[in-house]
């Protein structure tokens, strides 16, 4: 006799549920990521003054939200996208003096100076991307053992594979052709379902 097993699931587990669950591709993911930073920054100087304290903390929930919404595909792409958007971001609060060289000496002191923020935000967005790549895997697994298979993972046949190998199955055979020892047999070798 079997007994199946339900779990409760906790409040806050269905209060996430509710909230939009986009999957964007690696290119959408660092639009996204360094659209918001530069929103955000934009933001930060009109009503903060340009504080580096909120313009950091701002960061860490865009980069855990990058590395969310990601497609399993693109999970390498959400720590790569994240400090382009930092910099992206860190333009309009660096302060730099007029002139291009001055723009840009103060953009490369903002980055060094914001560092920190810039390590942590990459590192969150590293270790989801991590554990969902790690819980992708898992559940390949059990999908696997679930059919069958066992043991590694095969790869599946290519949709042209699958076409051809149908189409060979599927050709008629000529009356007097390959016989058990004639000249034209061929061994076949039995077809797995």
């Amino acid at each position: 006799m079997y007994r199946v097993r339900v779990r409760s699931v906790p409040p806050v587990v269905l209060a996430l549920r509710r909230f939009p669950n986009p999957r964007l591709t690696g290119i959408g993911a660092g639009l996204f990521a360094a659209l918001t930073m530069l929103v955000l920054a934009c933001v930060d100087r009109l009503l903060f003054d340009s504080s580096e304290l909120v313009y950091g903390l701002l960061f860490l929930p865009v980069s855990a939200l990058t590395a969310l919404w990601v497609r399993p595909a693109d999970l390498v792409t959400a720590p790569i996208s994240v400090p382009i958007a930092f910099a992206v971001g860190v333009f309009p609060i660096s302060g730099g003096s007029e002139g291009l060289g001055g723009q840009i000496m103060g953009l490369v002191t903002a980055l060094a100076v914001h560092a920190g923020w810039l390590y942590g935000g990459t590192l969150i967005a590293g270790l989801i991307a991590s554990v969902r790549k790690v819980r992708q895997m898992r559940a390949r697994r059990r999908y696997v053992l679930a059919q069958g298979r066992g043991g590694a993972p095969t790869s599946e046949p290519s949709p042209r594979a699958a076409a051809v190998s149908a189409a060979a199955a599927a050709k008629p055979v000529r009356a007097g052709a390959g016989g058990a020892g004639g000249a034209g047999a061929v061994a076949r070798r039995p077809q797995r379902p």
